[in-house]
């Protein structure tokens, strides 16, 4: 869970939050499983993400895909929504950025398990997709497909 020095427990919930102006910034909330020891799935997906191509500066635009199965804290997800919109002036290249959130989800919340599928729009004419996972799901763990369809373009 987040902490500041004068408040315990979440820092966006219930606030009024501005866009953090980095990744680096943003602070993600996370408070306990109400659920602790069920094994379930949670899925965010974030169909307009955004972030700025490293080299020309002009944005790249993906569906992010974002599945784990809570440990003793789930994301809050409000937090989880300013984390990524920080990412709108953010240079990054796409499997940095995917991999990143991943990482940084799994480091901070601890889940039993998460996976990240980063399907991003076509740059120079090719689509790239991006997957991470923290390792193989938990045995039991209901795993459904991701549901987002290749870049098929016209054809």
């Amino acid at each position: 869970m987040s902490d500041t020095p004068d408040q315990t427990g979440p820092l966006h919930l219930g606030q009024q939050s501005a866009l953090p102006a980095s990744p680096e910034a943003a602070v993600l909330d996370y408070v306990p499983n109400p659920r602790k020891g069920s094994l379930y799935l949670v899925r965010f997906a974030a169909p307009e993400f955004t972030s700025l191509c490293p080299v020309t500066g002009q944005p790249d635009f993906a569906h992010l895909v974002l599945d784990y199965a809570p440990g003793e804290t789930i994301v809050e997800s409000k937090s989880l929504k300013l984390f990524l919109g920080s990412f709108r002036n953010h240079c990054g290249f796409h499997e940095d950025v995917t991999v990143g959130i991943g990482q940084r989800l799994f480091d901070e919340m601890k889940p039993r398990w998460l996976r990240i599928g980063g399907y991003w729009y076509p740059r120079g004419g090719i689509p790239i997709d991006v997957f991470w996972q923290s390792g193989s799901p938990p045995e039991g763990l209901w795993v459904p497909d991701q549901g987002v369809a290749s870049y098929r373009g016209r054809g």
